[in-house]
């Protein structure tokens, strides 16, 4: 068995419309979440050996704020990236590692739990994460493979979802 964790980067700053995209930090909503998922993902129990991530400078300081300690090896390939992207990603650099984070964009991370859960193993925690992912949430997918080779649709169970909501109300939804 191995371990997928799929973490996207925390609310964005929209403030400055004349930045590219992939320019974009975090406004103050986002570094807050970003703390506090950082803090629930540390004390989640699972140790990740490695941790692939979008170069885009949100997802840098969603990381930077959130997990100052795991040190990422960033991709571009993970920038706006497909499911099937970030699975080669994931292939690619996963070597022999027992637990793998992948920290980026969404619909790409959505998209990963539509590939690799099968309807058989749909649960209340998947359709919470397929209705909305929403930024700075956390999930972790069991996978039953032996190696990252063998990574490919309908391989995984989702037995873990988060959103900064979860942890402090005042982090929900904007009305």
């Amino acid at each position: 068995m191995k371990i997928l964790g799929l973490f996207r980067h925390a609310k964005s700053d929209w403030d400055d419309l004349a930045k590219r995209d992939f320019d974009r930090g975090l406004n103050d909503r986002g570094r807050r979440g970003a703390v506090l998922m950082g803090e629930h993902i540390r004390n989640h129990g699972i140790k990740w050996d490695v941790l692939v991530a979008s170069p885009a400078e949100r997802v840098k300081q969603t990381l930077e704020a959130g997990l100052p300690d795991i040190e990422p090896v960033f991709d571009q390939r993970i920038y706006l990236a497909s499911a099937d992207t970030i699975l080669e990603t994931v292939m690619d650099k996963a070597g022999d590692a027992k637990a793998v984070m992948v920290a980026g964009h969404n619909p790409g991370l959505q998209e990963v739990l539509f590939e690799l859960v099968p309807h058989a193993n749909e649960n209340a925690l998947f359709f919470e994460a397929a209705r909305k992912f929403p930024t700075a949430s956390y999930a972790v997918l069991e996978l039953d493979i032996d190696d990252w080779s063998e990574l490919a649709s309908g391989c995984g169970t989702l037995v873990y979802f988060a959103r900064p909501r979860d942890l402090d109300p005042e982090l929900g939804p904007e009305d």
